[in-house]
């Protein structure tokens, strides 16, 4: 008898964090390994929001915070959203977790009923569908591919939407792919949502401010649909605060006090010392984020320039995020010694053992026949990276 609920039995483990320890234990053993699978910046947190949270340690900030969040971040939240998106929303509308997988679980825990549909596109962050699984609801799955930049069309949303859709999933910058969603492509989605009144709109907009684009363009603009998006962010990917764990949910009021419900059960306020760093992140000088956000512009063009140059890989010009999502698939079936390549898994645990350089493959995100490289690491770790790369795929036959 197995003494785990079938809704635990029913997730599937995280490839990118398999991947990750599969690296550090290779690392353990004194083998260098390139590691470009786990989605974090290799930036520290500027000085000014460190300094932020030591103040607030003096300052005695070590109690509960309230539910949803201190009322002074919610506030700088507002602010944010007002001058950098255009979106007039009230400190009420806004929940502070402990991360923003909180808050997309939080969303999908308090709108997604037991066999209800989640239209998410592929490729897409692994953590999507399980999500939707813990809410006994079933992830519906629209791919696109490299040849549409990997980003779906309003035709293909349309098709995809049953009497039983309560909620679109939609990721721009995309992990894993890169890719960025144009004002003109959210409007025709929004268009196709304008119809269907009863569908709600996640929006992981949590790479925002990591695009090679200029401005950031969110569903939430269209009048057509405001009423139903739900703004994920946080701080983790812009500031370089991962290990904070403060993400947050703009959202309508009732979908914002249902989560708060939800999260005053199970986990409560987000950190306190993190909270106040957060604050001073939106509060402070920005300077720190245009420069990282160079910093990996110029690392995205050196990485996909370099993949180019290997032979039958396909590799598009990603916009945003930290990821080039390349189609492999030419190397699928082939082996090296005894040992044959049969997917992308295999792929990138071949290029793990054999070329020492840690990626993920595309089966983890819904998009067989791909693997994902993050590239934030140096310049040098990319051209060695890559150069390694090359070597490992040069030996299979």
């Amino acid at each position: 008898m197995n003494p785990l609920s079938a809704r635990l039995q029913s997730l599937s483990p995280s490839e990118t964090f398999a991947m990750a320890q599969k690296s550090n234990e290779l690392k353990a053993q004194g083998i260098d390994v390139i590691n470009m699978s786990v989605g974090e910046p290799d930036f520290s947190t500027p000085d000014h929001i460190k300094e932020a949270a030591k103040k607030a340690i003096d300052n005695n900030f070590s109690f509960y915070s309230p539910v949803p969040g201190f009322p002074e971040l919610r506030k700088a939240i507002c602010a944010k959203l007002k001058n950098e998106n255009n979106l007039d929303v009230d400190p009420t509308q806004i929940v502070v977790s402990s991360g923003a997988k909180q808050s997309l679980c939080n969303v999908i825990l308090s709108i997604v009923d037991k066999g209800e549909e989640v239209i998410i596109p592929a490729p897409y962050w692994v953590s999507y569908p399980e999500m939707v699984k813990i809410a006994e609801g079933k992830p519906v799955f629209v791919y696109a591919g490299i040849e549409q930049d990997f980003k779906i069309t309003a035709e293909q949303l349309e098709k995809s939407i049953t009497p039983k859709t309560r909620a679109l999933i939609l990721c721009s910058p995309s992990n894993p792919t890169g890719s960025v969603y144009t004002r003109d492509e959210l409007k025709s989605l929004a268009a196709v949502l304008a119809k269907h009144p009863g569908i709600y709109v996640i929006s992981d907009e949590i790479y925002e401010h990591i695009n090679y684009v200029g401005r950031h363009e969110s569903i939430a603009r269209f009048e057509e649909v405001r009423e139903r998006v739900i703004v994920v962010n946080g701080v983790s990917k812009g500031y370089a605060m991962t290990g904070w764990r403060i993400g947050w949910i703009a959202a309508p009021k009732w979908i914002a006090s249902a989560c708060g419900l939800l999260q005053g059960q199970y986990t409560s306020g987000a950190s306190s010392i993190s909270q106040k760093a957060a604050e001073a992140a939106y509060t402070g000088n920005q300077d720190c984020v245009e420069e990282m956000r160079v910093a990996f512009e110029r690392r995205k063009n050196l990485i996909t320039k370099l993949l180019k140059e290997i032979p039958a890989l396909k590799v598009n010009d990603p916009k945003g995020a930290f990821y080039v999502f390349v189609e492999c698939s030419s190397y699928l079936g082939k082996q090296f010694d005894e040992k044959r390549i049969d997917t992308a898994t295999d792929l990138a645990m071949y290029l793990l053992e054999q070329g020492h350089v840690a990626c993920v493959g595309g089966d983890a995100f819904g998009a067989p026949g791909h693997i994902r490289f993050s590239y934030a690491t140096s310049d040098e770790n990319i051209e060695k990276a890559v150069s390694r790369v090359k070597g490992a795929l040069e030996k299979l036959r």
